[in-house]
């Protein structure tokens, strides 16, 4: 059963949800997306349904009230208290994307908050292929092309024939994104700029899962193993790295629960 809450500090406040029965604590932090993740909370419970019984499975969106720019840093400032607030430590946390830098920056500043971490798709540090694709984005953002922008995002993060079956339907749900969605992702976009934690990386000192993917069109295959060569001297970090399911590989790739599921368990 799914249970949604607002995290309130004398700062923000920040939506959740959360599902499962059991003890330990997972925490998934959802990369950077065009509308909120909250209304997506039936989908994710569905995916992440084995974990249900071995785990209580929570999903943080980003504070609800945004500064005129609001960094990866501040993201993970903001988060740690989120769970602070709600009462979770050694928590088994997992981040894509966007919430893969949030995620290894908690790691970083706050490791008594972290048992496991797992890293989707993620990058220590912006590079300037990624700073086209960002820039792209913020663009059509920036123009109110809603369609454009949808379809612009499902076509990086998609494998092309994924993308084509999505196409129609990314079309239909751009039609739903307001000016304050535009505005929002504007400002979480742009918060990603400047991002760098390459040489505090060796602070980390839980077990770690970088996954990635080869044809990763977002951050690129070498963001993923650079994260492993940085941590190449832990015998409890791993790397994974997949072939031909895209940047959104924690979405598409059909085992990839599973390999979560197996790591946070271990």
């Amino acid at each position: 059963m799914i249970q949604t809450g607002i995290v309130q500090t004398e700062s923000f406040s920040m939506d959740y949800f959360r599902f499962g029965t059991g003890s330990r604590p997972l925490v998934i932090l959802p990369g950077l997306s065009v509308q909120s993740v909250m209304g997506a909370a039936q989908a994710v419970e569905a995916a992440f349904r084995s974990f249900e019984d071995s785990f209580t499975v929570y999903l943080f969106d980003r504070r609800n009230e945004l500064p005129p720019s609001y960094s990866i840093r501040e993201m993970a400032r903001d988060t740690a208290e989120a769970f602070e607030t709600v009462g979770l430590k050694d928590v088994c946390l997992f981040g894509a994307s966007q919430g893969g830098m949030i995620a290894m920056t908690i790691a970083i500043e706050h490791p008594e908050l972290v048992s496991k971490l797992a890293l989707g798709s993620t990058t220590a540090h912006m590079q300037e292929d990624t700073y086209r694709t960002l820039d792209r984005w913020v663009q059509l953002a920036r123009e109110k092309d809603r369609v454009g922008l949808y379809l612009a995002f499902g076509k990086d993060v998609y494998p092309p024939k994924l993308y084509e079956s999505y196409r129609e339907g990314l079309a239909g749900l751009a039609e739903t994104v307001t000016d304050e969605d535009l505005s929002r992702f504007i400002i979480l976009a742009e918060g990603i700029r400047g991002f760098n934690v390459v040489d505090e990386l060796p602070k980390i000192r839980c077990p770690v899962l970088a996954i990635g993917v080869y044809e990763d069109a977002v951050v690129g295959a070498d963001a993923t193993m650079e994260i492993a060569e940085k941590l190449e001297f832990r015998p409890d970090a791993h790397l994974y790295m997949y072939i031909g399911y895209g940047h959104a590989a924690y979405d598409t790739a059909p085992d990839y629960r599973k390999r979560l599921l197996n790591f946070f368990l271990s």
